[in-house]
């Protein structure tokens, strides 16, 4: 292959699915205008970056395109491109099926419901040509300000780690590329802001933030990228400690190494620590970014000119080409164009549709209740449904769904699916009157429309009000990527409303449509209820209306903790002693809601916590046992929860941290014992030397109910000398034993 060839195949082109052939705006500075996407590929292409999710295209047409795009550079170069799509919550296509948000699988505390998430996503994503998916976010979230809080699933390392893997899974069973990101401390950002540097040390680094990644790789994902912002200095873009040492040399990933979007010209242009796109280039191809996406700006003519002049030599660009041109075997994209796609598939089938629907069951969280749940229409017929998110069409989806990453630039199309908002699913269900006032919108300070919503309130016997986020992109929203907060009060006016709703007296509802956990207030106090739904995606609507009236109970569990007005941020339930309440700060990091925290319609009791041997050794494993009871009179679902307390360690410790999960649904009356057995190694944390050990000493287990509740303890000794950890552990197994 000549040089041209080769670094062809190192690039993506944004040209979307324009029937014109056009480049799309954003790639207005590397193609001339005009510029068909043949003369761009005259060479050859890497990738097709996001053919469905940059305009909107019927499948029909879009796969016609798509396939004379393929037949095009198969014919001219025997390579055909590697198509890749977001997936975050679904499909990033016109009239696909929108999930909830990652966050809302952290919620549901279910990998294997989020395996098979996966699975239906990668099915669909296959059916439309398309090879490589965007996903999961594995970021572990640090800071509630955060704009991209939505998109991922969890505070904590190993439920990141497990359910992202989960989703892994399902993709690449499918046969679609997993894509993770971003790698990596993105999440760890001063102040939430987006991009913004990471001043992590490497501890904190290599026992928070590279867990979920490690485990993932070991699920079989194939790809990684990177994370855009600087760790101490150095921009992940160009760190080859990261890219090469860590991932490669350390874990053993043989997979390909994808540029976030523009990553490469940022380490020029955001960074400053390169002159200009050729010395970008040579940065970012020596630590280890394979592809550059989504454009061919410095890996093409300033890579070849770096090349060319001696700077760099050509061998870095076959050690990348190998890593393309493998997977793209392994994808069947050698040889004679194959016809991909199916322009019949539907993607938003009555089976999507029911995925979406378990999804969102499973992830809605009852953060408190005194009784006025589920809602009973012989006691209270009327109903007043108040707030900016009642009956909102865009009010359930994340920033990264087609609704709201690609139709703002297009309002006059149709999204092509359906999504009853909490407000209309009601009015379908209720008996009774239902009012419906929006009172005030998400974002501004118009206060006028709050005596109508108090009117309403009033005549009406419970008040459901539902608030919360609208989410969008850099600015355009109050959660999403570039939608950081300064504080974490509801936006807007909506305090001020609720407080106004409160006031009158009638029981209050409060049902939170977010992507971020928010400080709730004196007013949220004085709700009867509160129901927490983090962007429950096109089904939600309905799942939030069956969670009140009680068809189902919520099984859902606080993936990340709600803080209180005041309390100090960044924050996590991750602390150590002197990250927590002491005399020494007047400072209260305590949480209004813990992690792991959610009620239901039912009690349940867990008891009989025992362990095979109370001595283990630091490379054993530690066999537990635990009977969880459903003492109430509904079925409902319970998150056993397993923490593990280090009394006295090398390092500074968490004061615990979760080690096993187990979602476990249950009848009334209904016991189950369940034994786990846990790896010693998940134990392990990075010791004063800088490597991953377990430590001999003592190990307080606890199974429950939630990161801040005292449940059921008992001691063990793990023995022996300390035991260096080179791979991380296996995730828990859990067998029913009655």
């Amino acid at each position: 292959m000549t040089l041209a060839q080769k670094t062809a195949q190192l690039v993506g082109l944004w040209a979307g699915a324009r029937r014109d052939d056009n480049a799309a705006p954003m790639q207005d500075q590397l193609i001339a205008d005009g510029m068909h996407v043949d003369e761009f590929a005259a060479h050859g292409l890497g990738q097709l970056t996001r053919h469905w999710g940059t305009t909107p295209i019927a499948v029909e047409a879009g796969t016609a395109e798509l396939r004379r795009r393929q037949a095009a550079l198969a014919e001219r170069t025997g390579i055909r491109a590697l198509v890749h799509e977001e997936c975050l919550t679904g499909v990033l296509a016109w009239g696909a099926t929108t999930y909830p948000t990652p966050l809302a699988w952290g919620a549901a505390f279910d990998p294997e419901l989020t395996e098979r998430l996966g699975r239906r996503i990668g099915d669909d994503l296959r059916a439309l040509g398309v090879h490589q998916g965007l996903g999961p976010v594995l970021d572990v979230v640090r800071d509630a300000r955060w704009g991209r809080v939505e998109e991922c699933i969890a505070e904590d390392p190993f439920t990141v780690g497990v359910v992202g893997s989960a989703y892994v899974r399902g993709l690449e069973s499918a046969g679609v590329v997993a894509t993770l990101k971003h790698f990596a401390g993105y999440s760890g950002s001063r102040a939430g802001r987006n991009h913004a540097p990471v001043s992590v040390g490497p501890r904190e680094l290599a026992d928070v933030h590279l867990p979920p990644f490690e485990r993932a790789i070991r699920a079989g994902a194939r790809s990684v990228m990177n994370a855009y912002n600087d760790v101490d200095g150095v921009p992940a873009a160009g760190s080859a400690d990261l890219l090469t040492g860590t991932l490669r040399d350390r874990w053993g990933f043989d997979g390909t190494v994808v540029a976030d979007y523009f990553a490469v010209r940022f380490l020029e242009t955001m960074h400053g620590v390169a002159a200009d796109g050729e010395d970008a280039a040579v940065l970012a191809l020596s630590a280890g970014i394979d592809v550059e996406l989504p454009t061919g700006s410095d890996y093409l003519a300033p890579l070849v000119a770096a090349v060319e002049s001696g700077r760099i030599d050509e061998s870095l660009i076959d050690r990348a080409l190998r890593r393309v041109l493998r997977q793209k075997l392994d994808l069947g994209l050698l040889g004679a164009a194959e016809p991909e796609g199916d322009p019949t598939v539907d993607l938003d089938s009555a089976a999507n549709r029911a995925l979406a629907r378990e999804m969102a069951d499973a992830s809605i969280v009852l953060l408190q209740n005194d009784g006025v749940l589920p809602l009973d229409a012989g006691r209270t017929p009327r109903l007043a449904v108040v707030g900016p998110n009642a009956d909102r069409f865009g009010a359930v989806f994340g920033c990264y769904s087609f609704v709201k990453h690609v139709l703002p630039r297009h309002p006059e199309v149709d999204p092509l699916i359906a999504a009853p908002t909490v407000a209309e699913a009601l009015r379908g269900r209720w008996p009774g009157e239902v009012d419906v006032v929006e009172g005030c919108a998400v974002m501004d300070d118009d206060v006028s429309g709050i005596d109508a919503a108090v009117a309403a309130a009033t005549a009406a016997d419970v008040v459901v009000a539902v608030m919360g986020d609208d989410s969008g992109m850099f600015g355009r929203g109050t959660s999403g990527e570039g939608c950081d907060r300064e504080d974490l009060s509801l936006p807007g006016v909506q305090e001020q409303l609720l407080h106004a709703l409160v006031e009158t007296g009638r029981p209050v509802v409060l049902v939170l449509l977010t992507g971020r956990p928010y400080a709730l207030g004196a007013a949220a106090d004085r709700c009867a209820a509160v129901v927490q739904a983090f962007f429950p995606g096109q089904e939600g609507g309905p799942a939030i209306v069956d969670a009140l009236l009680g068809v189902t109970s919520p099984s859902g569990r606080l993936p990340v903790q709600m803080p209180r007005p005041g309390t100090p941020q960044p924050g996590s339930y991750l602390a150590p002693k002197l990250g927590s309440l002491t005399g020494v700060s007047s400072a209260d990091p305590t949480p209004r809601h813990p992690f792991g925290h959610g009620l239901g319609y039912t009690t349940f009791v867990r008891e009989g916590l025992s362990v095979a041997e109370t001595r283990v050794a630091v490379d054993g494993v530690v066999e537990a046992e635990v009977t969880v009871r459903n003492a109430g009179d509904r079925e409902g679902a319970d998150v056993l929860q397993v923490y593990a307390s280090d009394p006295a360690a090398q390092v500074v410790r968490p004061l615990r941290q979760l080690v096993a999960f187990r979602k476990v649904p249950l009848a009334s009356g209904e016991a189950q014992t369940w034994r786990v057995s846990i790896p010693a190694a998940a134990f392990a944390f990075t010791g004063v030397a800088g490597h991953r050990i377990v430590e001999p000493g003592r190990i307080v287990l606890r199974v429950a109910a939630d990161a801040a509740d005292e449940g059921q303890a008992i001691e063990i000794d793990l023995i022996g000398d300390v035991q260096r950890v080179d791979v991380i552990a296996d995730e828990p197994v859990w067998e029913r034993r009655g």
